[in-house]
């Protein structure tokens, strides 16, 4: 393998970045072809010809291609350097596209909805069209269920200065707090997502000091946080009564192309497995000399997995790793890797968090996180590569065949993971080594089990209330704290508060609740995983079809037709669950 940089490379998309002439170009003919298919589509009417129909959605797939190729660019950007002025003002135009093109989706959606039924069903047939059956009937339908063309613009536009302005106004915030943390006799300011990455180190005092910090950090702002997030509620809220939507959990889980039964039949298989994890924190608590576990006790490392990692080194061993399951998922990363597609330097002026976004023009995808050494943080790096893989496996379909819900783009991210974390866990030195990265692996569960869960309750009580009106900042403490004690079975020492201030998940506007669907995802992944475990080496081609089927059917259907089970039904989610309980038993085994 060629050298591995710990920088991205983002001038091989548009160079220059935030003062790139090429991006500003783009922007310019995306803006110019919305108004030109605006201009035109304006005069169909519902018994427009096969010719017309395939035109059409042959354009608003290449100006999506498009917008999403500068979107993402702009993304990386801002994630790089929260203080890049410019890029920001590139986010600002980039808002006032994205409400043009869904002015656009909106007229088309209500030209498709008018198009009687039996007329419909022969355009599908068209030449190029058939493959994009699933996704052109999925529009049709969300759009029945939507106000009138006019109304859904409006709220479009209005959303611009409003619903994701209060999401940028987060952003705006983060990027200039930071926390003055004292480490061998000297003092450094960290950006939060520094911070937070210090609360995975060995020295307790350090975390304990850290954690302090950073939560009265978040307290500080407390209140602007509660402006922004009650904003994004009211909005998202009143949006859905115009609508007619009552549950708030409608939208999600249709973004999510999952039923309620299937949701349901999850948490009830976590909320089954989460006594086998409380027995794990105990035994870790006493592992590491405390009485009990604190929330920043949750990802301190246990012995050998304490060790510092070179980045060099922990790309090499997630290669291994995935060359013995998959040449082709290798062959992939290596390329990934040795192309400077990743960003992992540790510095501060860095957004926190990891994500890997796609250049849907270029067929790339560009990873960002903050390595830290830690045998986590090389399983993050492989979790967002497995993203990359996923996209890679779509490239060659229509751009309305790689659009994949968030539930099932965990999938790849986690059974990446997983191959890693079992890596290593069976290339330990030592028991004590296996029994380190153990501990990390079922850590692991627990974010999913309990983190997670707790975000999914606080969520849905803080709609529930915000329904009757602003919910303080105080308040939503309380709920946050009521979540965290009922989600991990009330076994930490202590939590959170502000939680709900420092996730910005809670804030991203795209996607509500951004939270469930790393749950699945995960569980969904260890079934799948387990199958390759049983089934060996000849599984890789049927993983590569299950994610190529991804973007284009519900993932009940996706589930039945690739592993022959109903989601819907405890069966596959308890058999996941039981998963960590294993783990968990060999741990206690272990540390007897």
């Amino acid at each position: 393998m060629g050298r591995i940089g710990q920088n991205w490379d983002l001038d091989s998309i548009f160079p220059g970045g935030s003062s790139s002439p090429e991006l500003q170009q783009s922007l310019a003919n995306v803006k110019e072809r919305i108004a030109k298919l605006q201009e035109w589509a304006s005069g169909l009417t519902p018994d427009l010809d096969g010719e017309q129909f395939k035109r059409l959605t042959d354009e608003l797939q290449e100006i999506v291609m498009q917008f999403r190729q500068c979107s993402a660019f702009v993304g990386c950007l801002t994630a790089q350097n929260m203080h890049d002025a410019q890029a920001r003002l590139l986010e600002g135009d980039l808002g006032q596209i994205s409400a043009s093109l869904a002015a656009l989706q909106t007229g088309i959606d209500h030209l498709w909805v008018s198009i009687p039924q039996a007329r419909w069903e022969e355009l599908l047939q068209e030449p190029g069209l058939a493959e994009l059956t699933f996704y052109l009937n999925e529009r049709r339908e969300r759009a029945k269920s939507k106000m009138d063309p006019q109304r859904e613009t409006l709220a479009t536009d209005l959303a611009v200065d409003g619903y994701h302005a209060w999401s940028q106004l987060y952003y705006t915030i983060v990027g200039q707090m930071g926390v003055e943390v004292q480490r061998e006799g000297k003092t450094e300011r960290l950006s939060m997502g520094q911070a937070a990455n210090l609360l995975s180190d060995p020295d307790p005092q350090l975390r304990r000091d850290v954690f302090g910090k950073y939560e009265a950090a978040w307290s500080h702002e407390e209140d602007l946080f509660a402006s922004a997030l009650n904003h994004l509620a009211g909005f998202r809220l009143n949006l859905y009564k115009n609508r007619g939507w009552e549950d708030v959990l409608a939208e999600p889980l249709e973004i999510n192309r999952m039923q309620r039964e299937t949701l349901d039949a999850m948490w009830a298989a976590v909320e089954g497995g989460k006594p086998h994890l409380v027995k794990y924190l105990e035994r870790k608590a006493r592992l590491l000399g405390l009485d009990q576990i604190a929330w920043y006790d949750l990802h301190a490392p246990l012995g050998a997995a304490s060790k510092q990692i070179p980045y060099d080194e922990a790309a090499a061993f997630v290669l291994e790793q995935l060359g013995r399951f998959s040449s082709d998922m290798a062959q992939f990363t290596q390329k990934a890797l040795e192309s400077n597609w990743v960003e992992a330097e540790n510095r501060g002026g860095k957004r926190p968090g990891a994500f890997c976004t796609s250049f849907p023009m270029s067929k790339e995808s560009r990873v960002f996180m903050t390595y830290s050494g830690t045998m986590s943080s090389v399983g993050t790096l492989a979790h967002e590569l497995g993203h990359a893989y996923h996209g890679y496996v779509l490239k060659g379909e229509p751009m309305f065949r790689r659009g994949y819900s968030m539930n099932v783009a965990e999938t790849a991210s986690t059974f990446n993971e997983l191959l890693v974390v079992d890596g290593a866990i069976q290339a330990a030195g030592s028991q004590e080594e296996k029994a380190a990265l153990l501990e990390d692996k079922i850590g692991r569960s627990v974010s999913f089990f309990m983190d997670i869960h707790s975000r999914f309750l606080f969520e849905t009580r803080f709609y529930e209330a915000r329904k009757k009106g602003m919910v303080s900042a105080e308040r939503l403490s309380e709920l946050m704290l009521e979540a965290q004690r009922e989600a991990f079975l009330d076994c930490l020492k202590e939590y959170h508060p502000h939680f709900w201030a420092s996730k910005l998940h809670f804030y991203i506007t795209r996607t509500p609740f951004y939270n469930f669907p790393y749950t699945f995802g995960y569980l969904f992944s260890s079934g799948v995983y387990a199958r390759a475990q049983q089934e060996g080496p000849g599984f890789a081609e049927k993983y590569r079809a299950l994610l190529a089927d991804t973007a284009c059917m519900t993932v009940e259907d996706l589930a039945r037709k690739h592993l022959g089970v109903d989601l819907t039904k405890p069966d596959f989610w308890e058999a996941a669950v039981s998963l960590t309980a294993v783990d968990v038993e060999e741990f206690l085994n272990m540390t007897e």
